[in-house]
């Protein structure tokens, strides 16, 4: 490498870095400030408040790692044109694309962490982060209890239950549909149903079987029964940022059972898993725009540059935020709803190229 690279790509990281240590605390103080009074009401151990501001630091610079990267450019890039180095760097000679190689170079080095954050680090901060506000900063409704639980188990199976309590795996008004060829077989309902750990069972009461015959129906009724079913406990207890926590083969494989189930949720869990890739080629996306908004010399300084970064990082995070929530509650394509923020940036990004270089 050129002298010229190392010093921008040092500057690029070093500047990056920076970014990062400055907001990352400003982050953890909000949150604190903000959860501290449930923290202490809840006398929650020194270690678990330690453990969740270090899942929060890596959940909240994935969250936050576009607009982060996008600032340090300008930032640096500004600082450059400033002080006239840029025009020096163009007057001897190296084309714009030349300047931009190690731009390239810093992009590719992030992309590659933004990537490994996204498949494996963040889902780890994301698991410890969610179940720490689950456990301690939710109100009590949202810790105990779901409600109004429908679970389709593969082609033939269903099941639905009115309200299931987490802390005590107990729950009412359960019922099982079991089809064939579309045609119901037998449905089984309780009033209670119950998960029993220590045998892997679950006790219903009030338990009525309903089979269906040609010739009349057969109820078989008992009192209690301690049975077992195809289904695992989490059936009963979804929670929304269950996709969040999972690396990639896990989530692949979690999708797949969901499609089966006929899950309303799979738009939701196919965001998470596209942003997982979508990120890293958004890091050459915003360099790139930030390099030919912030190479110029303007009359404003710095200042002008900054602006307008921030008011297109700011329509990035608006694009990327409203589309995944369309993908999330309607039949939206989350494919779609991932990478057009990237497609539309992608455009700009040529086109501002294509001027810096003029």
């Amino acid at each position: 490498m050129k002298i010229l690279d190392w010093y921008i790509l040092k500057r690029y990281l070093f500047t990056f870095l920076m970014m990062l240590l400055l907001f990352i605390p400003i982050g953890i103080t909000v949150n604190l400030a903000e959860k501290i009074g449930r923290i202490l009401e809840k006398e929650v151990p020194f270690s678990a408040v330690a453990l969740y501001y270090l899942d929060f630091t890596i959940y909240f610079a994935n969250l936050l790692f576009p607009i982060f990267l996008f600032l340090s450019v300008i930032w640096f890039t500004s600082k450059l044109a400033n002080n006239t180095e840029i025009v020096a760097f163009l007057s001897s000679g190296v084309s714009f694309s030349r300047f931009l190689r190690p731009y390239m170079i810093g992009a590719t080095i992030i992309a590659a962490l933004a990537l490994v954050m996204g498949l494996y680090l963040a889902p780890m901060a994301s698991k410890g982060f969610n179940q720490f506000v689950y456990k301690y900063l939710s109100n009590k409704k949202e810790i105990n209890q779901t409600t109004d639980v429908f679970r389709q188990l593969n082609e033939n199976d269903y099941i639905y239950v009115s309200n299931f309590d987490v802390k005590n795996k107990n729950g009412n008004y359960f019922t099982l549909e079991h089809f064939e060829d579309n045609v119901l077989k037998y449905k089984i309902s309780a009033n209670n149903i119950r998960y029993i750990e220590e045998d892997s069972t679950y006790r219903l009461t009030t338990y009525v079987k309903r089979t269906i015959g040609e010739d009349g129906d057969v109820l078989d009724i008992q009192r209690r029964i301690d049975t077992t079913f195809a289904f695992d406990l989490d059936d009963l207890t979804p929670v929304e940022y269950i996709a969040e926590t999972l690396q990639y083969k896990e989530l692949n494989n979690f999708i797949e059972k969901e499609k089966k189930r006929g899950s309303s949720n799979i738009g939701r869990y196919e965001v998470v898993k596209y942003k997982k890739w979508s990120l890293p080629i958004a890091v050459y996306i915003l360099t790139i725009i930030a390099v030919a908004v912030s190479s110029i010399k303007r009359r404003g300084g710095m200042g002008i540059n900054l602006a307008f970064g921030i008011t297109i990082a700011m329509i990035y995070v608006f694009f990327d935020k409203v589309f995944g929530v369309m993908a999330e509650q309607s039949d939206f394509s989350p494919l779609i709803a991932v990478w057009f923020p990237n497609v539309v940036f992608g455009i700009l990004a040529i086109y501002l190229l294509y001027n810096a270089k003029r």
